[in-house]
């Protein structure tokens, strides 16, 4: 039977004088938002994303665009049991979160809903509102208090709301008992992550990775009732003494599906470790053949992917949204001198990254550890672009050797930045650069800056390579530091440094001259 999603029916008290407050109360949501979204330095005040040249045709953001969430079907909950297996779908929404401590303690909190807000657009919601709460810690049941989360359910009655955003990972007790309240779906900050990560996966591996995440998150927050939590008896079902079969508990419905996920999430772990050596031997090639590398980490919607436009020409998809891109892009290209050197773009980051993601894409997060150089971008004109930096450095602190990484913190918006802000991480940062992927400022110096910092073959030759063996004269050009050419009876003269592999091969089939 097909079921046709229907309007609530409005609560018999409703009068028309409370539906024009409702719709009062929407626009001041709406204006509330919009502000909110500004003041967060986000471009999409201004109307969305803006491309340029270096961007690309773009052709991944139309096809993302050609799908589109549809508005009006309301997810609002009939029975709040049925919550944990319903597909999350995030339309209407009210955000809230909790500060504790002063003046300060609020800022941050402010920033990091504003923040909460642009991932619940990225996921496809409409915000209509967002609350903030002064608690010392967060209540064990309800998370923000008996007395408040009345108050969140007549707001969310207000507004319209189908879902509830807590900013925040909510215990699963915690989580039930504000359902139970506010009568609606209730996510946390966690659980919408995964969702825009999920969204957003294109690769194999990033599909995969996402999965484990989401099974991983799941897996304590399974619940059953009624029927679901009774106990099983196979066989000759029957009263007390009916014979074999009906003695002892079978397996219950939430232990199955416990049981499903833990076999599911074994598959897709030895599935990404299958996936493993496929990469492994893309970097050994690259380390064997001394192709230094830069890797591009940053937070989202920094402007990793049109910085990497901006210095490669790469065409990734660019988007004016948090997490628009998640599998990593590697990308050829040289020095003025004729180098050549790799840029990999990673996956962005935010606060509160979840643990589950930094384990499932530990993987792709070990590109950072094998650079050369590491471009750590920052949003200049962000709101708290130090917390960013902070947050990065801790997400980057677990992989292997990231310390030993020479790091460039670059300060991308510079056209839209306070200059006294970005003058103030100049001073707390030892190696900086101010540029703007999107007007080209600074884009030349950072490249010849790289150029300059980029490992050099350690190795020097003076030598004849004979003309049947240009491939390595070739290799030479292509990964080597040449200081002189020159044609000879017997072969090519060159002067310069090479690697040490590189070097006993030329010395090899080296001829006098």
């Amino acid at each position: 039977m097909t079921h046709t999603p229907t309007e609530p029916e409005l609560p018999a008290e409703e009068t028309p004088e409370l539906r024009a407050a409702q719709a009062d109360a929407q626009a001041i949501a709406n204006d509330v938002v919009a502000r909110v979204l500004a003041r967060a330095g986000t471009a999409r005040a201004d109307g969305g994303t803006v491309h340029t040249a270096a961007d690309g045709d773009q052709l991944e953001l139309e096809e993302r665009t050609a799908l589109r969430r549809v508005a009006g079907l309301s997810t609002e909950l009939e029975d709040v049991t049925e919550v944990e297996y319903r597909q999350l779908r995030l339309e209407r929404v009210v955000l809230v979160g909790l500060f504790s401590g002063g003046e300060h303690a609020a800022r941050d909190a402010e920033i990091s809903l504003r923040e909460l807000a642009a991932l619940a657009e990225t996921a496809g919601s409409q915000v209509l509102d967002g609350l903030l709460q002064r608690r010392q810690k967060p209540d064990p049941g309800t998370y923000l208090g008996s007395g408040k989360a009345v108050e969140l359910a007549q707001v969310v009655l207000a507004t319209g709301a189908d879902t509830v955003i807590v900013d925040s990972e909510l215990a699963p007790s915690q989580r039930r008992a504000l359902e139970d309240v506010v009568k609606v779906k209730v996510v946390d900050r966690t659980a919408l992550i995964l969702d825009i990560f999920a969204q957003h996966a294109k690769s194999r591996e990033g599909k995969a990775q996402v999965e484990l995440a989401q099974l991983e998150y799941l897996l304590p927050r399974l619940r059953g009732w009624g029927e679901s939590m009774s106990r099983q008896a196979g066989g000759q079902v029957g009263g007390a003494g009916a014979g074999m079969g009906s003695r002892g508990p079978g397996e219950t419905k939430i232990e199955l599906d416990r049981r499903r996920i833990r076999d599911r999430m074994a598959k897709l772990r030895r599935e990404i470790v299958a996936m493993k050596p496929a990469r492994e031997t893309k970097r050994l090639s690259r380390k064997r053949n001394a192709i230094p590398a830069v890797a591009i980490a940053g937070y989202t919607n920094a402007g990793k992917s049109s910085l990497l436009n901006s210095l490669t020409g790469a065409g990734v998809l660019v988007q004016n949204a948090l997490f628009a891109t998640l599998d990593p892009t590697v990308r050829r290209t040289k020095t003025e001198d004729g180098r050549v050197y790799t840029f990999t773009d990673t996956v962005g980051f935010v606060r509160h990254l979840p643990h589950q993601l930094v384990e499932a894409f530990r993987s792709t997060l070990e590109e950072v550890g094998d650079a050369d150089i590491l471009l750590h971008v920052v949003d200049a004109s962000h709101p708290d672009p130090e917390g960013q930096i902070a947050a990065v450095r801790e997400v980057l602190s677990e992989v292997p050797a990231f310390d030993k990484v020479h790091e460039i913190v670059v300060l991308n918006k510079a056209d839209i930045a306070d200059p006294t802000v970005v003058g103030r991480i100049q001073r707390r940062e030892r190696h900086t650069a101010v540029v703007s992927a999107h007007s080209g400022e600074g884009i030349a110096e950072l490249r010849a800056r790289i150029a300059a910092e980029l490992p050099r073959p350690g190795v020097h030759v003076d030598l004849v390579v004979p003309y049947d063996r240009g491939d390595l004269v070739h290799r030479v050009h292509e990964h080597g530091d040449i200081e002189l050419t020159e044609h000879v009876a017997a072969g090519t003269h060159l002067r310069g440094r090479v690697d040490e592999q590189l070097a006993t091969e030329l010395r090899q089939v080296a001829v006098a001259h």
